[in-house]
């Protein structure tokens, strides 16, 4: 069964997935990795109105096999991945989660995004979290304006526990102890087989890299 792997905002394959190694570890324990860069990113597409980015969950769908896959989806991917699993459960069995947290039964992160866009269109701001960001946007390959028009996109209503509540696939949320996306007891105890992993001494950006994240991720797949 393929593990199909969904990168974070202003990553790809390449980048998340590929070069720190983690896909030829997949390799490793014999499972078949399948790189999927998200509209906006990498090789895929980059369109420029927001619009074309309001139903990302529905994009990825489209473009993972028919027969379900295991997933692992970090940061953006991850509420993707989480978008998707809530429209079509069947099309997965097992979930890794990672990156995002119980700020996804919220609204609260549209300001984020407000000030992430504003970072990246040049506006002046002292928030080291919204620099970050830009500094990420622009990096080489990336399309600046392509991955603000990812943070305007039209926002679908937040996710409940008792959407999470009907869906028995077995799913892992990993986060870090110093991700500004923590605390995600709530996502995790949410699943009926959900369950948490905190991964120590580890901020939002580092969790791909993280040997405890990959650990993890690793022995979910392996059994």
């Amino acid at each position: 069964m393929p593990v199909a792997l969904v990168h974070g905002w202003a990553g790809s394959f390449a980048s998340t997935w590929e070069a720190p190694g983690v896909s030829a570890l997949l390799k490793d324990i014999g499972r078949n990795p399948l790189g999927i860069d998200l509209l906006g990113h990498g090789t895929a597409d980059k369109p420029h109105d927001p619009e074309a980015y309001g139903h990302l969950h529905e994009w990825l769908l489209d473009r993972l096999p028919e027969e379900s896959v295991d997933i692992v989806g970090f940061s953006l991917g991850a509420l993707t991945t989480l978008r998707a699993l809530v429209a079509a459960p069947s099309r997965f069995r097992k979930v890794v989660l990672a990156g995002i947290g119980d700020g996804v039964f919220e609204t609260t992160t549209h300001d984020m995004a407000r000030r992430i866009v504003q970072a990246i269109e040049g506006d002046v701001t002292d928030d080291a979290t919204a620099l970050l960001f830009r500094q990420y946007a622009h990096q080489p390959g990336n399309d600046p304006v392509a991955l603000a028009a990812v943070m305007k996109r039209p926002q679908s209503e937040p996710v409940t526990a008792e959407m999470l509540g009907v869906i028995h696939n077995e799913v892992v949320v990993c986060i870090g102890d110093k991700d500004f996306a923590a605390p995600a007891e709530r996502l995790a105890n949410a699943f009926p087989n959900g369950r948490l992993v905190v991964l120590k001494n580890t901020d939002h950006f580092a969790t791909p890299n993280a040997f405890s994240f990959i650990d993890a991720m690793l022995d979910f797949f392996n059994n």
